[in-house]
This record gives C-alpha cells, sequence and structure tokens, in this order.
C-alpha cells in the first residue's frame, strides 16, 4: 500500500510538471488561468481516484469519495469565477491602452480589481495624463511659435514693401528690420535649445566655479540697459558661500534669462538684485525684482513655455516666454531646482538651486 502512494505521488508529481510546461504555451492569460485552476482540482481529483481504486473497499468510501468529487467541482466552479475576477481589469485596461494607442489621450482605466493590477491602472493613467500633457504642450509651442514668428515676419514684409515700392529710403527701416531679425533669430535659438532639452541631447561640462564672478558678469551685461530704465541693479553674495558644481556657460545662459525677465516687469525707479546664500548641500540663488509678482496662478505656469503672466503688460516688450522654461530645463539638467514666488514685502522672486562642491 506505502509503495502504491509513492507511485501515485510521483506520478502526479510529473504528470504537475508537465502540465506547467504546457501551461506556458497557452496563447493568453485566462487560458493560462483557466487551464491552472483545472489542474489543481483534477490532479488531487485524479490521484485520489487512482488511489482509491486500490484501497477503497466499502460502501462508505464510495460516499466519502464522491464528496471529494463535489467539494472538487465547487473549487473548479470558484477558480472560474477568480478567473473572470482577475481578468476584468485586465480587459479594462487592454481597452484603455488600445484607445491611447488609437489617438484618444483621455482614456483611462478604471483602478479596480487586486492590488497588483490596480496600482498598474493607475500608472498606466498616470502614464496617460503625462502623454496628454505633453500632446498639449506640443499644440500650445507650435501655435505660439507660429504666432511670435508671424509678427516680426508680417512686420519685415510690410517694410520691404514700403522699400520696394519707393515710398520710404531704405536706412530708415535697416535698423528697424535689424531688430526684427535679431528678435527673430532669439526665438530660433530659445526653441533649438529647449529641443536639445526636452530631447535629452543637452550635454554639460560639469566643474567646480564661483557664483560671484557668474553674478557680477550677468549683472555688468544690464548696467546699460537698467541705467536707461533708471533701475536699481544689486548683488548680495554671501561671503561664506560656497563654489557651486555647474556648469557656468549655462548658469550664466539661467541669470540672463532671470534678469531679463525681471527687469521687463520692474517698472522704473525700481531695483532688481541677485542674492546668493549657501544652503547645506546646496547653494540658492534667487533674482528678486520690485514689480507686482506674479498672479495667482504663476506657480503652476511661470516655467510653461510661452506663458506670460499678463499679456497686456508684456505686449510690445520682447521675449517669447521661454526664458524661464528654457532655466528650468538647464538647472534641472545640473541637478537643481527652480521655483517662482512673490517676496513679501512686494515683488517677484525666482530661485533655484545648484550642488555645493565638496570640499
Amino acid at each position: 500500500m506505502i509503495g502504491t502512494a509513492v507511485l501515485v505521488a510521483v506520478v502526479t508529481l510529473a504528470v504537475a510538471l508537465a502540465a506547467a510546461l504546457l501551461l506556458r504555451r497557452l496563447p493568453t492569460l485566462r487560458l493560462q488561468l483557466v487551464g491552472l485552476a483545472v489542474l489543481a482540482v483534477v490532479l488531487p481529483l485524479g490521484a485520489v481516484l487512482v488511489s482509491g481504486a486500490a484501497m477503497f473497499e466499502s460502501g462508505h468510501d464510495v460516499t466519502a469519495l464522491s464528496a471529494i468529487v463535489a467539494g472538487a467541482a465547487g473549487v473548479l466552479v470558484a477558480a472560474f469565477a477568480l478567473v473572470r475576477w482577475v481578468e476584468d481589469p485586465i480587459r479594462r485596461l487592454r481597452r484603455a491602452s488600445t484607445a491611447l494607442a488609437a489617438g484618444d489621450l483621455t482614456a483611462r482605466a478604471p483602478e479596480r480589481g487586486p492590488e497588483e493590477l490596480a496600482d498598474l491602472a493607475a500608472a498606466f493613467n498616470g502614464m496617460a495624463g503625462h502623454i496628454e500633457q505633453l500632446f498639449d504642450a506640443r499644440r500650445e509651442l507650435v501655435a505660439w511659435a507660429s504666432h511670435d514668428l508671424r509678427t516680426p515676419l508680417a512686420a519685415m514684409q510690410a517694410m520691404l514693401e514700403a522699400i520696394e515700392d519707393g515710398l520710404v529710403p531704405p536706412e530708415r527701416y535697416l535698423p528697424e528690420l535689424r531688430e526684427q531679425t535679431r528678435l527673430m533669430g532669439r526665438l530660433v535659438d530659445d526653441l533649438f535649445e529647449l529641443a536639445r532639452i526636452d530631447s535629452g541631447a543637452l550635454t554639460l561640462e560639469i566643474r567646480d566655479a564661483q557664483l560671484a564672478g557668474l553674478v557680477e558678469g550677468c549683472l555688468r551685461g544690464f548696467e546699460a540697459e537698467a541705467a536707461a530704465r533708471n533701475v536699481t541693479l544689486d548683488a548680495d553674495i554671501s561671503a561664506a558661500t560656497p563654489d557651486v558644481r555647474c556648469a557656468p556657460d549655462s548658469v550664466s545662459r539661467v541669470l540672463y534669462n532671470l534678469v531679463t525677465n525681471a527687469l521687463r516687469h520692474t517698472p522704473s525707479d525700481g531695483a532688481v538684485a541677485v542674492r546668493v546664500a549657501g544652503d547645506g548641500a546646496e547653494v540658492v540663488v534667487a533674482v528678486e525684482d520690485s514689480g507686482a509678482g506674479f498672479p495667482p496662478e504663476a506657480e503652476q505656469r511661470a516655467f510653461d513655455r510661452f506663458w506670460r503672466g499678463d499679456r497686456a503688460r508684456t505686449r510690445g516688450q520682447a521675449g517669447a516666454g521661454l526664458g524661464l522654461a528654457i532655466a528650468r530645463g538647464l538647472v534641472e539638467a545640473q541637478g537643481g531646482r527652480i521655483w517662482a514666488e512673490n517676496r513679501p514685502g512686494g515683488g517677484a522672486r525666482v530661485s533655484f538651486t545648484l550642488p555645493a562642491a565638496s570640499r
């Protein structure tokens, strides 16, 4: 009898291994789960039947065998129900992913079912939301780029037609044509810089550098414009500020963009200041102005491409609304953070961090 039990156990194990290999070849998860459920019920039941044929001798044994069969049938039904319960969220997730692939950016999967599948649906929905935001940003980028290129092109075309018709001498419009060309060139350069940042093709040469020289050099470049607008420029750099790990050229570009933005929104007799201070493993650089400050939605949108806080206030001024977006990309590429806020005493402040150099 012991020999029979051992033989049944060995045969059952061999059949289970062979069945597991066959289940892996089934084309769908549904078939694999159903096959596993059937195997989990049929294999033990078969072992009991084989053993019963050799050992059962009474009607009571037949009754016990019938109860086992009935229990196995109940387990099989429960297994089929479980398979359907697991399969439903997978089917819904597949429908949502198919809709997203077909271009429906609003497609989302219900976050129901077993914990693992609910987490998978939540991750899918997060990915879909991010993709939708990227497509919205791309559409907005194309729309604003077209608008900001069309304006100087229209002005240049009108001036050239006036010159061709002999209405004005060429030298009258040459300075304005040169300025419009410069604005278009800057916009194209900014778009190219954003494309490099978004594609991950931006390469930076990171090294130790002192921020004092970068800040002072940047402010010197704005002295003439600030004097013409009667705006005070100031630099406040803590003597204990450590060197930073950065790409100096990129930091200069960030400072240029932030100071340009601050000057643009600072009224006459106002002030713009760059403050630098160490904060543990980071160095914080803040560009402050005495203007009207950011509107309420600025914390969420200040670094969006082509976003301007006040269209009326910036109308007619240079700038396509890409400066802060480029600044964010460059700062984050150097391992820093950047944010915008209003100063308690009035005006706006844009701050960013850079990793402090190891001493």
